[in-house]
């Protein structure tokens, strides 16, 4: 039953914010529900309050969109995550740990939220262990359940201080510590593998002078070269390595593993960034700059300790996702939101999703017709002991005709198929980030 009557937000893009929380279902199905599918997808993202045409896109109050999945029927519900002053926004990224789930951004510590209602239950500190903020991506290691985050601008803002720390899969803050980066930067996000952490530091520099004195915070200056810290996981922070490789720009990682003396990171990677300026304040990428699906590989026998890039997929894109069961080893299988080019030169953004199968080298993509478009697909397997790969693929559609959105589900390995179920919404989800898949009756909430 709806709680709330919709009022849709007029506007020619998806990015503007909705102004209702809301309950409604069964919502209708187009196509078949997989049995399989039962759970929780919860999805987070940017939805101001008080709208402000001059505010950038990664700013605003957090809301949570969550389509519950059972008995053959999906529900939907949203609401904002209610943080205080000085809790930050949490508008970045959900995920379950130590019987929590959590909504995170990387400015602040991470906010307690009830599965069911999503009602906000506060922020968490797990006990005293957290001093400082904690990155919205942290990883989950899927042998031991141990969750490892870090943290830049520690403890000092626009600083070049950054932390890492682990947490226990019972919720108990096992290590803390603090380094220093070779420089000031925004660092979106890390990479773990079995045996090593890495710590990309890019050149979108961030400076308290340029702050305070009103220019950018946050500025590409490519001149400084991409570096990345890395330290065995047996080790600490003191045992820090820093490579260094060409001028690039980083959001988000798809998985790291080791084969042989080399550590490899798939990457969604930039030239430049977007949506920020250099130091004087001109643009230096704006929300079409493309990025690309890059490995980036590291010769633990290079001496010289720098890192190749390597293109593994032209077609450009954001948001990858892989089966999280692989997380930090040799994987087969990665998807992604893809760009599509079109003939007058323009770019259609988050037009398609995209499977890519690491072994064989094969591309899988299913587009949306425009103006479409497409949310990060999440992984869910088929089940617990499934291969690799094989399972469902999440995602939110905006459609663009209609001003709507749908929740739809895609066989994970036949994606140009197209979607196997629909789920209509009578209303839309803003464009967002991050989200995860929390199945039914699971004594762990970390995500499947």
């Amino acid at each position: 039953m709806n709680e709330a009557t919709p009022r849709h937000t007029a506007a020619p893009s998806n990015l503007a914010p909705i102004d209702f929380e809301i309950e409604v279902g069964p919502l209708p199905l187009h196509g078949t529900l997989p049995e399989s599918l039962r759970g929780t997808l919860v999805r987070n993202g940017p939805n101001p309050r008080v709208p402000d045409a001059k505010a950038h896109w990664f700013s605003g109050d957090g809301m949570l969109h969550a389509f519950h999945i059972a008995d053959g029927a999906v529900h939907y519900r949203n609401r904002w995550v209610k943080t205080g002053p000085s809790d930050g926004v949490a508008n970045t990224n959900v995920i379950g740990h130590a019987g929590r789930v959590l909504a995170l951004e990387e400015a602040h510590l991470p906010v307690v939220i009830d599965l069911a209602t999503l009602d906000t239950l506060g922020p968490t500190d797990f006990d005293g262990g957290l001093q400082h903020r904690v990155t919205a991506h942290p990883k989950t290691d899927p042998r031991t359940g141990e969750l490892l985050f870090f943290g830049y601008g520690t403890p000092e803002s626009l600083s070049s201080g950054m932390s890492f720390g682990t947490v226990s899969r019972e919720g108990r803050v096992t290590r803390r510590e603090h380094f220093e980066a070779p420089y000031a930067s925004m660092v979106h996000d890390f990479a773990v593998s079995a045996e090593h952490v890495m710590f990309p530091v890019m050149p979108l520099t961030a400076s308290r002078e340029r702050a305070q004195s009103g220019r950018p915070p946050f500025a590409w200056e490519p001149a400084h070269g991409t570096r990345v810290g890395m330290m065995p996981r047996n080790g600490s922070t003191k045992d820090l390595v820093w490579w260094s490789g060409p001028a690039c720009y980083v959001f988000h990682v798809m998985n790291a593993w080791e084969a042989g003396n080399s550590v490899f990171v798939d990457v969604m990677q930039f030239d430049l960034p977007p949506l920020f300026p250099y130091p004087d304040g001109s643009p230096a990428g704006d929300s079409r700059t493309p990025s690309r699906l890059t490995r980036w590989t590291f010769d633990l026998d290079n001496p010289a300790h720098e890192f190749t890039q390597t293109v593994l997929e032209e077609t450009r894109g954001e948001f990858p996702r892989m089966d999280e069961r692989f997380a930090g080893f040799a994987y087969h299988h990665g998807w992604f939101a893809g760009h599509v080019a079109l003939d007058d030169g323009e770019v259609r953004m988050y037009a398609s999703v995209i499977h890519i199968d690491h072994a064989t080298g094969a591309r899988d993509m299913f587009t949306f017709d425009a103006p479409d478009m497409v949310s990060e697909a999440i992984f869910v397997p088929r089940a617990a002991d499934a291969e690799e790969g094989d399972g469902w693929l999440l995602a939110t559609v905006w459609r663009g005709r209609s001003n709507t959105s749908d929740l739809v589900i895609f066989d994970a390995q036949d994606v140009a198929k197209g979607p196997v179920c629909t789920a209509v919404l009578p209303h839309r989800v803003p464009v967002g980030f991050h989200g995860n898949w929390f199945p039914e009756g699971s004594t762990r909430l970390t995500p499947d």
